[in-house]
C-alpha cells in the first residue's frame, strides 16, 4: 500500500505515462525515491514513458540504485522498453554493471529484440555461443508457438521420449467415441474425476507433450514422477485463480514445485535462468517446453488436438 506522505496515494500503472501529472506531484512534495515499498523510478522505466524517466531521473540521487538487486535500466530493458532505457543512459545508467545471475542489462539486452540498444565498449565479452544459440532458438519457439489461450490449462513438458512411450508409462489407455466427444466439447460440465483421467499426448521435437487444456492432471506429482524416469520434465498448471505454477521432476523425483515460469527473473537465479526468464517473460508455455528441450513447431501438442487422446488408470496421483 502507498504510504499517505510520500505523495503518491492513487497513482495507477497508466499514470506513469502522465508527464504533467507526475511532474505536479513532484512539485507538490512527491518522493521521487519511494513508492509503495519500491522506486518510482522503476516503475516507471518499466511502465511509463521516457518524457517520465528522464523526470524521475534527474531527481533521485542515484539513477542505478537498485531494488530487489536491479536497476531501473534493468526493469526498462525486461519490459521491452528501449525508448526508456535510452532516457536511463542519456541520465547517467551504466548497462554494463553485472546484476542478477551475473548479467549486466547490456549483455542481457544482446539477446533480445533490440541487441543494438547499447554501445558494447571494448573488451566486454557480449554473449557466448551457447548463449546466442539459446537466445535464437527463444524468439524461433515464442514465434512457432503464437499468442494462444491457455488459462486453465496443464502440461507436462517430457525430454526425450515420444507419446508411446509416456502413454505406457503412465498406464493409460486410449480413450475416444461419443463419450469423448461430449467431454471434449463442455469437460466442465463432466464429474472432476472423470474429465481430469483424460489427457492429450504429442511428440515433439525434443520429446512429448501431455496435455489438458482444462485441468491441472499433467502437473500432479504422480504423473510427472512416472514420466520422468531416465529422463526430466517441466510442469505447468496455468491456474486461473492464483497464476501458472511449475514444477521440475526428474527420475522419478519431484526437485521443484510451486515455480512461477514467466516469471523473473529472480535474485538468486542462476544465470541460465536469467537467460530463459527473459527470453520468455509471460510465456509460461514456452519457458516450460524450452527448459525441457522441446522445439514445438506450432501450438498443437498444447491447445490440441494432440497425437492421442488416453484415460489414466484410478489411482492417487497427488501420491509420488
Amino acid at each position: 500500500m502507498t504510504r499517505p506522505n510520500d505523495g503518491w496515494a492513487g497513482v495507477t500503472w497508466e499514470d506513469w505515462q502522465d508527464h504533467d501529472g507526475i511532474r505536479r506531484r513532484l512539485g507538490q512534495g512527491a518522493d521521487p525515491e519511494a513508492w509503495s515499498g519500491g522506486r518510482p523510478l522503476h516503475r516507471a522505466a518499466a511502465f511509463g514513458s521516457p518524457e517520465v524517466v528522464a523526470e524521475l531521473a534527474r531527481r533521485v540521487a542515484d539513477v542505478d540504485a537498485l531494488e530487489n538487486g536491479a536497476t531501473a535500466l534493468w526493469e526498462a530493458v525486461l519490459a521491452n522498453r528501449p525508448d526508456n532505457a535510452r532516457a536511463l543512459v542519456a541520465a547517467g545508467a551504466d548497462p554494463w554493471r553485472p546484476l542478477i545471475g551475473g548479467w549486466s542489462t547490456g549483455r542481457l539486452s544482446l539477446a533480445g529484440p533490440t541487441p543494438d540498444l547499447f554501445t558494447v565498449p571494448e573488451g566486454e565479452r557480449g554473449l557466448t555461443e551457447t548463449e546466442r544459440a539459446v537466445a535464437q532458438e527463444g524468439r524461433r519457439l515464442v514465434a512457432a508457438l503464437g499468442s494462444i489461450y491457455y488459462e486453465g490449462t496443464g502440461l507436462a513438458c517430457v525430454a526425450g521420449i515420444g507419446a508411446e512411450e509416456a502413454i505406457r508409462r503412465l498406464e493409460a489407455t486410449r480413450a475416444g467415441g461419443a463419450e469423448l466427444d461430449a467431454l471434449l466439447e463442455n469437460p466442465y460440465e463432466y464429474d472432476e474425476d472423470q474429465g481430469l483421467r483424460i489427457i492429450g499426448v504429442t511428440t515433439v521435437p525434443g520429446g512429448c507433450v501431455v496435455t489438458q487444456p482444462w485441468g491441472y492432471a499433467p502437473q500432479m506429482p504422480g504423473v510427472l514422477t512416472r514420466l520422468s524416469v531416465g529422463t526430466a520434465c517441466y510442469g505447468l498448471y496455468a491456474n486461473p485463480k492464483s497464476g501458472n505454477q511449475g514444477a521440475i521432476a526428474r527420475d522419478g523425483v519431484i526437485e521443484g514445485y510451486d515455480l512461477h515460469p514467466g516469471g523473473g527473473p529472480y535474485l538468486d537465479d542462476t544465470p541460465e535462468e536469467v537467460l530463459a526468464s527473459y527470453l520468455y517473460q509471460c510465456n509460461a508455455v514456452a519457458y516450460s517446453c524450452a527448459w525441457a528441450g522441446l522445439r514445438l513447431t506450432d501450438a498443437r501438442a498444447v491447445v490440441g488436438p494432440p497425437d492421442i487422446w488416453v484415460q489414466l488408470p484410478q489411482r492417487d496421483y497427488w501420491q509420488c
